[in-house]
């Protein structure tokens, strides 16, 4: 079975070295990232502040230090009047340093000189040590599949819409490519969410490598399965995330007529019957979950869902559907847009879906909660795995949340990468085990 114990050390210089601005992380110096209560809602609007998560309970925020003092006063005030208590937790002190050491590996990666025994070019668990540039997460799909040939193909699922290729890694047993049901993953919908590319090529190369092993999970699982992993789906927002603003969410289009903000948020712009409805997306092009002028209007949704409808028809058809986002630790299944009606298989996604986060907490305790994603997090309209569910007719759609539950958040430490991949990869084994 293959080791997670051992790294190969890190020597030479990588091929693609990642291009960031002079500012790209200065930006955000000085900048403090708040957990507050949900009760200062209207007060967060009031700053027009940036979040990162809104919940019932609390809100995660970027505060800049020019209002950081009048925004606690503020908070302190509201506290004093009323009858919760408003306690406040700092997530970054300072995220302009964060983001500095975030991206130090990054930018100081090392390809190997000469390769372990039997791999290629950046294939290794070393690669888990850091994130990578656009540029080396495409280098690394290729060197999988030139490691392990006769088990992986590297396909895209379309363009983005500045013409980056959506690219992603077919894996399969010995009957070839379309000849068992099928398991689309794929990750970095949301483009700041960069644990999400890790983790997903962290899937990839595990069951590679595990099946070229001989592990007898890993082959009963390519035998079993057709798997696509596409660890990026929105490539334009990824690479403005790492030369201009780190903090970026959604795709780049731009702006519709009247307003000066770009971007749409991939995962509210997909068909599905909900898209139109008033909650779970915004229809304000300046909103982080703006779900865009037209259901299926982003290149990079149409892209995926002409492959997703495409593997769904195919004679082989679909068993699995996975959206890899970050952060808060949760793992969850259709629906989104309600939290009232129950999918037809909700018991067996329920089991599952508890299964899936016991499966990743027996490796490090990490524990995740579970459950349908209206109940589990908040509405959303217009997602990914609802299509997924209903259009596509998938019966297994799924989207976890990886690390971790607000300590960190976006800027989650590289240290953790590798961690992430292990336990989630326990997770993915459990689910593709117990799917009837």
């Amino acid at each position: 079975m293959l080791s997670w114990l051992v790294l190969a050390p890190l020597t030479a210089v990588c091929a693609a070295a990642l291009q960031q601005s002079a500012d790209y992380a200065s930006k955000y110096d000085g900048v403090r990232v708040l957990r507050v209560p949900g009760a200062v809602d209207a007060l967060v609007n009031s700053y027009g502040l940036t979040r990162w998560d809104t919940r019932g309970t609390h809100i995660d925020v970027q505060v800049p230090a020019s209002v950081y003092d009048d925004f606690m006063n503020a908070v302190a005030t509201l506290g004093a009047n009323a009858t919760q208590t408003m306690d406040v937790m700092v997530m970054h002190e300072d995220l302009g340093a964060s983001i500095r050491e975030e991206s130090a590996g990054m930018l100081d990666y090392k390809r190997p000189e000469e390769s372990e025994e039997g791999l290629v070019g950046l294939v290794s668990e070393s690669w888990f040590l850091n994130y990578h540039s656009y540029a080396d997460h495409l280098q690394y799909l290729d060197d999988l599949v030139a490691t392990y040939p006769d088990n992986a193909a590297v396909f895209t699922s379309g363009t983005s819409l500045q013409g980056n290729p959506i690219t992603g890694i077919n894996l399969y047993g010995s009957g070839g490519s379309g000849s068992a049901p099928a398991v689309v993953i794929h990750g970095t919908v949301h483009a700041r969410e960069w644990i999400a590319a890790m983790v997903s090529e962290g899937f990839a190369y595990s069951l590679l490598a595990n099946y070229t092993a001989g592990d007898e999970e890993a082959i009963s699982y390519l035998e079993s399965y057709d798997i696509y992993i596409i660890p990026n789906v929105n490539p334009d927002g990824f690479i403005y995330s790492q030369e201009e603003e780190r903090m970026w969410r959604k795709t780049r289009d731009p702006p519709p007529s009247g307003s000066t903000c770009y971007g749409v948020d991939i995962n509210r712009n997909w068909a599905h019957a909900s898209w139109g409805q008033a909650r779970g997306a915004s229809t304000d092009p300046c909103a982080e979950d703006y779900k865009g002028a037209s259901a299926g209007s982003t290149a990079e949704v149409k892209g995926l869902a002409a492959f997703i409808d495409e593997i769904a028809n195919s004679t082989a058809g679909g068993k699995m559907y996975m959206d890899v986002h970050s952060y808060s630790q949760l793992f969850m299944s259709a629906y989104g847009w309600t939290c009232t009606q129950a999918a037809a298989n909700a018991a067996e996604l329920n089991s599952l879906t508890a299964g899936f986060a016991d499966a990743l907490a027996d490796v490090y305790g990490t524990r995740y909660d579970s459950g349908p994603i209206c109940q589990t997090i908040y509405p959303v309209s217009g997602d990914s795995v609802d299509y997924a569910y209903d259009n596509a007719g998938i019966p297994y759609s799924f989207t976890p949340e990886l690390r971790d539950t607000g300590r960190n958040g976006f800027v989650l430490p590289a240290s953790q990468i590798l961690p992430s991949v292990i336990e989630t990869y326990a997770g993915l084994k459990y689910l593709l085990a117990n799917m009837d």
